[in-house]
């Protein structure tokens, strides 16, 4: 994983697949891209925490990852207490094991950043 300026980077390969994390961390939120392969916005998730339910909204539709997107950006919001902007593009489905290792890792970084 690279760190600068709240910039974090890490490239993963899980189930022969390789995934590119990018973080930007702002003084009231993240923003969080995963891509596989290209990198491309893709669909994305805004969630924001300020009570005790986040609000969670669609940018940009998912065909099949919007519950991994919508799980990811509302971890995050609720966890910092503000805004978390997720996006995926990805080339297929992911299975539920990758998923899991995503979010950990993800998770993760932020956690240690």
């Amino acid at each position: 994983m690279t760190s600068s300026n709240g910039f974090l980077h890490k490239v993963l390969t899980l189930e022969s697949r390789t995934f590119v994390l990018n973080i930007q961390k702002f003084e009231n939120g993240y923003f969080v891209s995963v891509t596989e392969s290209s990198n491309k916005l893709g669909a994305m998730v805004v969630s924001l925490a300020t009570g005790p339910v986040p609000v969670t909204t669609t940018i940009i539709p998912s065909k099949s990852e919007s519950l991994f997107l919508k799980l990811v950006a509302e971890r995050i919001s609720t966890r910092m207490r503000g805004i978390a902007l997720v996006s995926t593009f990805l080339q297929k489905q992911l299975e539920p094991d990758t998923a899991k290792s995503l979010m950990s890792e993800i998770m993760d970084m932020i956690d240690n950043e």
